[in-house]
């Protein structure tokens, strides 16, 4: 098994989100980047041309969706994202096509690392806790990415 994918696998578990909005508990949605596939980092302006191309595959769906910001905790490393109203199939497709390693599915304030690319004989489905706990509003989503 890959080390640096475990490495990944375990910061994913760690996560935090940035939001400029609450959401409703009672909402179920993934939350979905193009940044850095398949965990490999990419220049800004390269992130920036896979973001706007997941924002037009997620347009397609006709679902409610908001930018966010996926995060490290102490917040060393960010990826824009976006928490789109859909199924955790039609997720895992979004994350496929943008090579994404995993993505985050919620369902009743309950968060589970979904993996896309990785393994499932070594990166399984797993609640990972509250999403609730791990939000963050902000006035304005970093502008830097």
């Amino acid at each position: 098994m890959n080390q640096s994918n475990n490495q990944l696998w375990q910061c994913y578990q760690n996560a935090r989100f940035l939001f400029t909005q609450p959401l409703s508990c009672e909402v179920s949605f993934a939350i979905i980047t193009a940044h850095n596939p398949k965990g490999e980092i990419l220049s800004a302006c390269q992130n920036r041309l896979l973001d706007r191309q997941l924002q037009h595959e997620i347009e397609q769906l006709r679902q409610p969706y908001r930018a966010m910001v996926g995060t490290s905790v102490d917040h060393s490393h960010m990826e824009k994202s976006w928490a789109v109203s859909t199924t955790k199939d039609s997720a895992l497709h979004l994350g496929r096509m943008f090579n994404q390693n995993a993505i985050y599915y919620v369902e009743h304030d309950k968060l589970q690392l979904v993996p896309c690319l990785l393994s499932p004989l070594h990166h399984k489905e797993q609640l990972i806790g509250h999403f609730s706990s791990r939000v963050s509003l902000v006035n304005e989503l970093p502008d830097y990415l």
